[in-house]
């Protein structure tokens, strides 16, 4: 029998201690497993910090995941889908694993997304440094901020790895592109449908349309 490992995460400790949102996830993980007749062996419950990074308990599911020869079993992976730190532990753990809500869900699924959550943070980040560096030059101030502005060599540099960035994204993407056209299923539109059924993301996170997937094609 398969063995499975339950992973639930809630981002304070008030919500962990009065269940919500955690007895969702527990009632998600309960109705996909016991579909199968699995119950699992062992659940952990992450109690976020305000340190991002800092998840003992996913260490600890995936460690016993590698002893049990278990599946790391979670609840909705569309909510972490943001969360590149915890897509890319998921991602290089080598540990097997299914989302209740995305049950097709591959390594390849998750490292496009957290290649995504990735890019959205640095993004964010970028347009706060430039709209504080725009500030000063007005004269606002700004609390003690002692920003970086970046000269055109930083900026030249910038481009260019968000362009490599998005060429390894479309490598990426091309395997499952050709997965999707292997069912049958050759046109831009009907591709963008299925990557959309799948739930996986354009570059800019939003849903996939014919002419973006033409652009993926043609960069590949």
């Amino acid at each position: 029998m398969d063995k499975f490992i339950a992973y639930y995460r809630v981002s304070t400790k008030r919500q962990g201690h009065s269940g919500l949102g955690l007895e969702a996830q527990q009632t998600a993980v309960k109705a996909y497993l016991e579909g199968k007749g699995w119950p699992p062996v062992e659940e952990f419950t992450e109690v976020e910090s305000g340190k991002k990074a800092d998840r003992p308990e996913l260490g600890k599911a995936l460690t016993l995941c590698r002893i049990h020869g278990a599946t790391l079993v979670i609840a909705k992976l569309d909510r972490l889908s943001r969360n590149a730190a915890f897509l890319m532990t998921l991602r290089d753990s080598g540990v097997k694993f299914v989302a209740a809500d995305m049950p097709d869900a591959t390594h390849l699924t998750v490292g496009i997304m957290a290649v995504v959550a990735q890019d959205e943070a640095e993004r964010i980040s970028a347009r706060t440094k430039a709209a504080l560096a725009a500030a000063k030059e007005r004269g606002t101030e700004l609390g003690g901020f002692r920003g970086y502005v970046p000269t055109d060599d930083d900026r030249t540099r910038a481009t260019e790895a968000k362009k490599e960035k998005a060429r390894a994204w479309a490598a990426d993407l091309l395997p499952i592109i050709e997965e999707i056209r292997a069912t049958g299923v050759d046109s831009l539109g009907g591709i963008a449908r299925a990557l959309n059924d799948r739930r996986i993301p354009t570059a800019r996170g939003g849903r996939w349309q014919a002419v973006q997937v033409k652009r993926v094609l043609e960069s590949g």
